[in-house]
Parts: C-alpha cells; sequence; structure tokens
C-alpha cells in the first residue's frame, strides 16, 4: 500500500515518500513527508481521487502530526476489529485514574485505551448523525462513570426524549431524579441544578473552599478528627446538624435538539449558566445530539463547553460547527471518533468501545438489586404559573404600574382591544396583550369572540 500511495499521488502530480506506516484496530496512519516544495493543501485537496485510487471508502489527512514533520493518512483497514468496553475497564489507564468521574473513550489509533476525566473537562458535547455510535458512547461512558464510583460520590441526572436510550437505566441507585422524558421536567430539573448550585457556593464560599473536592477532603477530615464542620445556614441555628459530603452531579441530555425545539430560549439559558459556573460546584454537562447545526449548538453553549466530541457527519459544515475544523466527515460510522481534549485544537482520533444491550442490562440488574435510588422530591415538578418561573405570564401585568391606568382606560372607552391600550399608553404591545388577557382572568373583559372583539363585562362606575 505504501508504493501504491506513492505512485497514484505521483501520478497527480505531487511526490511524497511514505516514512512509516502504523496499524490499529480500525485504521492504519501512514506517515508521509511531502518532498520540497509540496504544499499540505495539495494533498488534502487529492483525498477523495486518492481513497477512489485505493478502493476505500474515505481517507482522512491529517496535516500536521504533534512533534514530527510527516503528515498523516488514515487509510481504513479491510477488516476492522471490535473495540470491547472490558477491555478499556481492565486496561491500567482505566485503573491508576484516581478521578471518581473518568470517562472511557475507546482505542486511538494504535490500539492503546483512551480515558478521560470528566471534572477535568468540565463539560462535553457530542455530536453525529444516526447511526453512527455516539448513543453506545454515552451508555459506555455512563458505564464507567458506574464502574468508578458509588452514588455517595456521582449521581446522575438524565434527560431522555428518545424514551428508549437511557431509560434502562431507570431505577439504579445513582439517579437523583427518575429518567426525565418530558421536556417540560426537563427545564425543571435543569432549574433545579442552577438552585443547587447556587446553593453549593454559598455553602463553599462559607466553608472556606474553592471546590467539591477541597470540601469533601474538609469535611472528612473534621469528621476523622472527630470535630465535624456544622452548617452555616442551619434552620435551627442552635443546634445546627453536622455537613456532610456532597456528591459530583453529572447531567446527561441525549437529544439537545429536541429539548431546544420544545423548551428553547429558555433552556440555552440554564445550559449556558450551568456551563460557565458548575464545574467548581461539582455538577458536570454531557450533551449528544444529533443535528449538529448552529441553531442547536448555539455559540452560548459552544463558547463554554470546550471537549468537544465528533461521531461521523454528513458535512464539512456540521464538523466546523462541532470542531471548529473539518475532519468529522470522513469518519467511519458505527463508534469512530475525533476526540477535541480542553486546552488543545487538535483532535484525538478514537474507535468508541461497543457495549451490547445485553450487558447493559445486566449491569443494570445488579445495581438495581444492590439497592433504591434515593430520588430527591418536587425536583421534577414544573415551576406554577405565577410562581417561581411565572412572573412573565402570572404577576407581571397585576404588578405592572400601567395596569391599573389600562383597567381605567378600558373601562372608560368600553373598548378593549389590544391596539388602543398600545396607544393610549405609549407601551410595547406584549405588555399590552399581557395586561388584556391578565383583565380577561380577573373577569373584566370576555374572552376573544369570533370576530376578533372582547367585551367588556365590567360595569364602568368601577373605575
Amino acid at each position: 500500500t505504501s508504493l501504491m500511495i506513492e505512485r497514484k499521488l505521483a501520478e497527480f502530480g505531487v511526490e511524497v515518500k511514505v516514512v512509516s506506516a502504523s496499524p490499529g484496530p480500525v485504521i492504519t496512519r501512514y506517515e508521509i513527508e511531502p518532498a520540497v516544495g509540496v504544499k499540505g493543501n495539495q494533498i488534502v485537496n487529492l483525498s477523495k481521487d486518492l481513497a477512489r485510487n485505493l478502493s476505500v471508502i474515505s481517507i482522512r489527512v491529517v496535516e500536521a502530526i504533534p512533534g514530527k514533520h510527516t503528515m498523516g493518512l488514515e487509510i481504513p483497514n479491510v477488516k476492522r476489529q471490535i473495540v470491547r468496553l472490558s477491555e478499556i475497564l481492565g486496561s491500567t489507564a482505566y485503573h491508576d485514574s484516581t478521578s471518581p468521574l473518568t470517562v472511557t473513550l475507546g482505542k486511538d489509533i494504535a490500539g492503546n485505551p483512551v480515558v478521560a476525566d470528566l471534572g477535568k473537562m468540565p463539560h462535553l458535547l457530542v455530536a453525529g448523525t444516526t447511526g453512527s455510535g455516539k448513543s453506545v458512547g454515552v451508555n459506555a461512558m455512563i458505564l464507567s462513570l458506574i464502574y468508578k464510583s458509588d452514588p455517595s460520590a456521582v449521581r446522575m441526572i438524565m434527560v431522555d426524549p428518545k424514551m428508549l436510550e437511557l431509560s434502562i437505566y431507570e431505577g439504579i441507585p445513582h439517579l437523583l431524579a427518575p429518567v426525565v422524558t418530558d421536556m417540560k421536567q426537563a427545564a425543571a430539573a435543569l432549574n433545579w441544578c442552577v438552585g443547587e448550585m447556587e446553593r453549593r457556593y454559598k455553602l463553599l464560599s462559607a466553608v472556606g473552599v474553592r471546590n467539591l473536592a477541597s470540601y469533601n477532603q474538609k469535611v472528612r477530615d473534621a469528621k476523622k478528627a472527630g470535630s465535624p464542620l456544622t452548617h452555616p445556614f442551619s434552620l435551627t441555628p442552635d443546634n445546627p446538624e453536622p455537613l456532610e459530603t456532597l456528591p459530583m452531579i453529572v447531567v446527561m441530555i441525549d437529544e439537545l435538539a429536541d429539548l431546544m425545539m420544545v423548551v428553547g430560549k429558555k433552556v440555552e439559558e440554564l445550559i449556558a449558566r450551568l456551563a460557565q459556573k458548575a464545574r467548581a460546584a461539582g455538577i458536570h454537562l454531557i450533551l449528544a445530539t444529533q443535528r449538529p447545526s448552529v441553531d442547536v449548538i448555539t455559540g452560548l453553549i459552544k463558547a463554554n463547553i470546550p471537549t468537544r466530541i465528533a461521531f461521523q457527519v454528513s458535512s464539512k459544515i456540521d464538523s466546523r460547527t462541532i470542531l471548529d475544523q473539518m475532519g468529522a466527515e470522513a469518519l467511519l460510522g458505527q463508534g469512530d471518533m475525533l476526540y477535541l481534549p480542553p486546552g488543545t485544537g487538535l483532535p484525538q482520533r478514537v474507535h468508541g468501545a461497543f457495549v451490547s444491550d445485553a450487558e447493559v442490562h445486566r449491569v443494570v440488574d445488579y445495581l438495581k438489586a444492590l439497592g433504591e435510588p434515593d430520588y430527591i422530591e418536587g425536583m421534577l415538578d414544573a415551576p406554577e404559573e405565577g410562581g417561581d418561573g411565572g412572573t412573565e405570564f402570572g404577576e407581571a401585568a397585576e404588578a405592572d404600574p400601567l395596569y391599573d391606568q389600562a383597567v381605567a382606560y378600558v373601562l372608560k372607552t368600553r373598548r378593549a382591544s389590544i391596539s388602543s391600550v398600545q396607544r393610549q399608553l405609549r407601551i410595547g404591545y406584549n405588555r399590552a396583550a399581557r395586561m388584556i388577557e391578565d383583565m380577561e382572568r380577573a373577569g373584566l373583559v370576555s374572552s376573544m369572540q369570533s370576530n376578533g372583539n372582547r367585551e367588556v363585562l365590567a360595569p364602568g362606575g368601577d373605575a
């Protein structure tokens, strides 16, 4: 193959020399040294022609290999090996990692296990088309977290709009709430996370530590010394309860696009807030999406989540959206991914570990036998209208300083139209519409009739 690569590129007028070849489980990387005066771009542009001449599906060209003066051609093997999760969970890399948030990704191109620490990431964005192995990759991450740490150290919130992927984990002791399949509840769960983050920050600053790991260490040391720390914000200040260690929280959202469609702007703000601040409070996000377009992975979310994983995507534009560079469109599918570690601009090619459904079920059944999940009550209850999250609709109009003037105007003119209120009070359409809707709720005006008008029900002298 090396000679063939040299010959085929020479046919296109590009002179290269193959320096070495390193075979791996799925692909073989050939390192090539371009001749003097050959630009890297020329080889990138010829990748499709070269793939056709070598009769392979696709070739990924690596323009710069870190620490070497060669370029890389990644050519798929005729027969690919299956990378099993058990091999990676049994590897020394996984065992030597001390972090409770160790996630396994798979094997790199040379066949070495790749293990990452979610605590250092601190959040992860996963994208890839249907059938690219995304859900299997997320399953492998969940299982590696479960294997590494018990429920006292790591708890999870799973949001699964598809209702199929993550719902098999229903009932394991690591969950903070039942697997969320309703999108309105998902917004409530994220809202709870933001509240929990604020609460933890207050606690950490009161104890005088900078992150959750130091806090837990301090609590454990104090217990060992026989003088446990007491709660600074206790409801019974005379007899405050002792502080307990807090678990890390991992929030998994399996289909971000669906969540954005249903709940939209609100969720984007919550995710952005968590991504900006939740790291020190021990809350980490794993977001997966099938549609890596700009309306799903918005700039706000992208700026705050530095670690990305791209499975196979359909176009260069999608690859750019996730990784800020091309390359993910030339992947092979079935768990083949590019992993962009935090703090580097060079993606690493990883072949994801495979987990069968039967294996997941066995693990889940074993965990269910060990203990019951300890759910937090009321976490998924959406805030009531007019309550915490409903100020935009419920209270806003009545609390509006111009509301009384609007009522007086409507009773005087006996015309309950939004535009007339708008003109009279010189306010925006939305504000006027809210006032009229509130009058309807209060029984001052009727609901809209078939001709679009409203009737004023209250007598005129009320004003």
